[in-house]
């Protein structure tokens, strides 16, 4: 498949790796060809209102205007129910990984992350995280996490990632992780924003992968 090799690798190795290869080769067409047949989907349901939310200097700003000067936007439900004294570690850990893509991302879409806390408490738990190049806005008195599957109540937050397009003057729902409520009794439905997630990425890489592991707020 290629001529390189690794330092006092044995022939069973490279065999193994040979076939692994194969199958990487063919996991990434397959992701291609996925992200190909999401590319041709047509515009969703159009947006009924534009959501007020509170950014983290407790302005308000409307769906319409997260736009900018995009024609593209990305919304993140981060898990953190107004009772709920922390958020949910495992949105933590990846919203963390975005802080370093954010500014990147920006130069294509506009992104933000949307709480269902009071601002006040979702800028503190963003200033404990360091995050600067994040937009994170609360949803605390909108009805988006409900509309666009965030929660299923108000204790009940969903972990949802939705994208949204706009069309003239119009907003259109484009594509959501709707991977979550398929129950297909693999375990593996709770992964529907992996794809997004480098941390599984890197140790799916490793001997003994994820294991029983999980991210925590702190360590």
């Amino acid at each position: 498949m290629h001529d390189k090799h690794y330092p006092n690798e044995s022939a069973d190795y490279r065999t193994a790796r040979n076939e692994l290869l194969l199958a990487e080769l063919e996991l990434r067409r397959r992701v291609e060809e996925v992200a190909a047949l999401r590319r041709t989907l047509p515009a969703g349901g159009k947006v009924s209102q534009d959501y007020v939310f509170v950014d983290t200097t407790r302005k308000t700003v409307k769906l319409s205007q997260l736009f900018g000067k995009k024609d593209t936007l990305i919304l993140y439900s981060w898990m953190f129910a107004p009772k709920n004294k922390n958020p949910c570690p495992m949105c933590t850990s990846m919203i963390d990984s975005w802080e370093g893509t954010a500014p990147h991302l920006s130069q294509q879409v506009a992104f933000a992350i949307v709480g269902r806390s009071p601002a006040k408490k979702l800028k503190a738990m963003a200033k404990s995280r360091g995050w600067k190049n994040l937009r994170v806005l609360s949803s605390e008195k909108n009805d988006y996490n409900k509309d666009y599957l965030g929660e299923e109540s108000l204790e009940n937050q969903n972990p949802m990632l939705n994208v949204f397009v706009k069309r003239g003057k119009d907003i259109h729902h484009f594509w959501g992780s709707e991977g979550l409520f398929t129950k297909t009794g693999d375990g593996l439905d709770a992964r529907h924003v992996d794809p997004f997630w480098p941390l599984w990425h890197l140790l799916d890489a490793t001997p003994k992968g994820r294991g029983d592991w999980y991210p925590k707020i702190k360590y």
